[in-house]
C-alpha cells in the first residue's frame, strides 16, 4: 500500500535528499508506517531518518548540514506545536540563507471516522489552530499545503525549487493527517520527475555598464576596500576573491561574516571585524561592498571617507527583510559573489595593467604594512594571561587549541571544519584560529544563540557525505549559548549517529553580550561596575553547571574542567585524540575571566 508520505519520501529521494532529522508525532502515522514498508521492501529507508529529541537540535542540524553540503535538508516536527519547537533556529536558517525544507504535519480537519487519519485522541481538537504556518510565514522564501498525493511531488519539487534559489532560504510544507494517510496508486507513486525541468535561477550576474564602472573605479582607486561577510557560502568564490584581490592588491575586511570569504593567510586579507570602530574604511575611497548584511554600525563613527565611491553587490543589495538598512552607495547591484567575482576577474586581465601599475605598488605597500601591524597585534594577544595570573585570556586559549589542532590531525589542521558562536569572542575565534581553507570555518549567519550544537551533528553528516575529507569537527561557544542549544538532546543525537566532535566552552560564567550593550548605553549608570551576577546576566562562581558533565551523562562524551593556562595544551590533546580515536565527543569547559 502506497500513501502521500510514500510519495513524499519518494520525491525527496529522487530529488537528492539524503537526510531528515525528524521529531514525530500522532501526525505522522503514515510516515512511520510507509519507513517499514521501505525496509520491509528494500532493506533499508529512501533517505536517512535522523531521530532529534528536540526540534530546535533538528533544525539546527539540517542548518550545519546545509552549510557543509550546500544542499538542502529536510525537518519533519509535529502540527504547531513542533513548529513552535523549531524556535529561533527559524530566525538563523533565514538570516543565514540556508537551504532546508521543513514539513510539518497538522490535525485531523474530520472528527468522526469519515476518513483514514479522522481525529481519535483529545489533543487533535487542542492543536487545531487557526493558522498554523503563520507562526513561521515571515521567515520562509515559500510556504505551501500539500492537499493530495496526487500532486505532492510537484509542491515539494517547487518548495525545494525556490529553497535552492538566491538568495537560498528555508520553505515550510503542511499538511492534514488524512491527507498523508491517503491512498495513492502505483502510476503516482512511480511517477518520474524529471529534475533537469525544476533547476534553481541562473545566479544574477553584474550588467556590462555595471562591470565597466566598478572595474574602472577599482583600477583608478588609490585605496580601494572589499567588505565582505558571506561570499564564501559558495566555496567557489573563495578562490576567486583571492585572485581579485591579488590583481587589484584590494585589502579585503570580513565583517560579522557567516563563512570563510578569504583565506586567513592571504596577503590582503585585513581581518575580522563585529561592529566598532573599523580601521581601513577611513583610507577607502572604492568600497565594494560584496555580499554583507552590515557593513559597519554607524553611530560607532564608521562612514567612507567624503567622496567615496561605493558599489553595493549582493543577492538582495536592500535587504528588503530588514527593518531597516540603508548604505550611501552610487550603484546596488543584484548579483550572485562567485558569477560577480569571475566577470571583474576577467575585467582586470582585459585592462591596461601598466596604466595604473604605480598605483599597485603603492597599495602593496600600504597593505603590507597594515597587516603586519595586525598580526602582531594578534601575536602578541596570544602572549597574555588573565587579570589573575592564572586563567587564560581569551585569545592565548585559541593560540593553545589551534596549535593542538595542527599538530593532532594529519593535514596539520587544513582540513578540520569549524563552527564559531561564541557571541562576544566570535571576532577573536576567526582571528586567532585563522583558517584557510574554503568550506572550513562557519557561523549561523543569524543571532539566535545555541546554533552551534546542533550544527555540529548536520556539519559531520554533511562532512561525510559531501566526502569534504574533514578529520575533525571543533566548535567553539560559550556557557550561555551551550546551554540555549539542548545539550542533553544534542549529544544523544551525536551518539546515537556517530557525530564525534570536539566542543570548548568560553565560560565566563553568563552572558557579557547584554552587559556590553548596557554600558554601551549606560557607560556611567549605575550597573556599569557591577557583576553580570548582580545584572542578572550572569550565573556567579557558585551556580555553575557542569557542562561537560551534561555532555556524558548524556550521550558519553569525554569530560573536563580546564581552570588554569598551562593546562590547557593537554587538554586539548586528549580531547583530539578521544573524538579522532575513540570516535566520541569531547567538551572542555574552559574558565575564562568571570564577567
Amino acid at each position: 500500500m502506497y500513501t502521500t508520505a510514500s510519495v513524499f519520501f519518494k520525491t525527496l529521494a529522487d530529488a537528492g535528499i539524503t537526510h531528515a532529522f525528524v521529531n514525530w508525532g500522532s501526525d505522522h502515522c503514515a510516515f512511520l508506517e510507509d519507513l517499514h514498508r521501505q525496509r520491509t521492501e528494500l532493506g533499508k529507508t529512501v533517505i536517512e531518518i535522523v531521530t532529534c529529541p528536540s526540534e530546535y537540535v533538528a533544525l539546527t542540524a539540517a542548518h550545519g548540514y546545509a552549510q557543509v553540503t550546500g544542499n538542502p535538508a529536510v525537518v519533519i516536527v509535529h502540527v504547531d506545536v513542533g513548529t513552535q519547537a523549531l524556535a529561533g533556529a527559524v530566525h538563523n536558517v533565514d538570516r543565514g540563507q540556508a537551504p532546508v525544507l521543513i514539513f510539518a504535519g497538522s490535525s485531523p480537519f474530520s472528527a468522526n471516522g469519515e476518513l483514514r487519519g479522522s481525529k481519535n485522541e483529545f489533543i487533535m481538537w487542542i492543536q487545531d489552530v487557526p493558522d498554523q504556518p503563520a507562526i513561521v510565514r515571515q521567515y520562509m522564501r515559500y510556504v505551501g499545503q500539500i492537499h493530495s498525493g496526487k500532486n505532492a511531488s510537484k509542491v515539494i519539487m517547487r518548495a525545494l525549487q525556490i529553497a535552492t534559489s538566491q538568495p537560498k532560504g528555508p520553505v515550510y510544507l503542511w499538511a492534514r493527517r488524512e491527507v498523508t494517510d491517503e491512498d495513492v496508486d502505483e502510476a503516482t507513486m512511480n511517477e518520474i520527475i524529471p529534475l533537469q525541468r525544476w533547476p534553481s535561477i541562473t545566479p544574477p550576474a553584474l550588467t556590462p555598464h555595471a562591470v565597466e564602472t566598478i572595474v574602472a573605479a577599482l583600477t583608478q582607486a588609490e585605496y580601494p576596500l572589499i567588505v565582505t561577510a558571506n561570499a564564501g557560502r559558495n566555496p567557489a568564490a573563495v578562490s576567486l576573491l583571492a585572485e581579485l584581490s591579488n590583481a587589484l592588491a584590494a585589502g579585503v575586511m570580513s565583517c560579522a561574516p557567516s563563512s570563510l570569504a578569504l583565506p586567513s593567510s592571504h596577503p590582503y586579507h585585513m581581518g575580522y571585524f563585529f561592529g566598532g570602530k573599523l580601521p581601513y574604511l577611513p583610507d577607502a575611497d572604492v568600497v565594494i561592498l560584496l555580499d554583507v548584511d552590515v557593513p559597519w554600525v554607524d553611530v560607532n563613527d564608521n562612514a567612507p571617507r567624503e567622496g567615496a565611491r561605493v558599489f553595493v553587490i549582493d543577492t538582495d543589495p536592500l535587504k528588503r527583510t530588514f527593518g531597516w538598512s540603508h548604505v550611501d552607495a552610487e550603484m546596488l547591484c543584484t548579483a550572485d559573489a562567485a558569477t560577480t567575482l569571475l566577470q571583474l576577474i576577467e575585467a582586470v586581465r582585459a585592462s591596461d595593467a601598466h596604466a595604473y601599475s604605480a598605483k599597485l605598488q603603492a597599495r602593496r605597500q600600504l597593505l603590507d604594512a597594515s597587516r603586519a601591524t595586525w598580526r602582531a597585534q594578534l601575536s602578541y594577544a596570544e602572549t597574555l594571561l588573565a587579570a589573575d595570573g592564572v586563567k587564560p585570556s581569551v585569545p592565548f586559549l585559541l593560540s593553545a587549541l589551534r596549535t593542538a589542532v595542527s599538530a593532532g590531525t594529519p593535514s596539520a589542521g587544513k582540513q578540520v571544519l569549524w563552527l564559531n558562536e561564541a557571541a562576544s569572542a566570535s571576532g577573536l575565534i576567526w582571528n586567532h584560529i585563522g583558517a584557510d581553507t574554503p568550506g572550513s570555518m562557519f557561523m549561523s549567519g543569524g543571532t539566535s544563540l545555541g546554533w552551534v550544537l546542533g550544527a555540529s551533528v548536520g556539519a559531520s553528516i554533511g562532512a561525510k557525505v559531501a566526502d569534504t575529507g574533514a578529520e575533525l569537527v571543533v566548535s567553539l561557544t560559550g556557557d550561555g549559548n551551550y546551554l540555549f542549544g539542548a545539550p542533553a538532546a544534542t549529544f544523544w543525537v551525536a551518539r546515537r549517529y556517530d557525530t564525534p566532535f570536539l566542543m570548548v566552552i568560553l565560560n565566563n560564567r553568563g552572558w557579557f553580550s547584554p552587559k556590553y550593550s548596557m554600558r554601551a548605553m549606560h557607560p556611567a549608570g549605575l550597573g556599569s561596575g557591577v557583576s553580570g551576577e548582580k545584572l542578572t546576566v550572569g550565573f556567579g562562581e557558585e551556580h555553575n553547571a557542569d557542562y561537560a558533565g551534561v555532555a556524558a551523562a548524556a550521550g558519553g562524551a569525554w569530560a573536563r574542567q580546564v581552570a588554569r593556562a598551562d593546562e590547557l595544551r593537554g587538554a586539548f590533546e586528549e580531547a583530539i585524540r578521544v573524538v579522532m580515536e575513540e570516535r566520541r565527543c569531547a567538551v572542555i569547559d574552559c574558565i575564562i575571566e568571570s564577567i
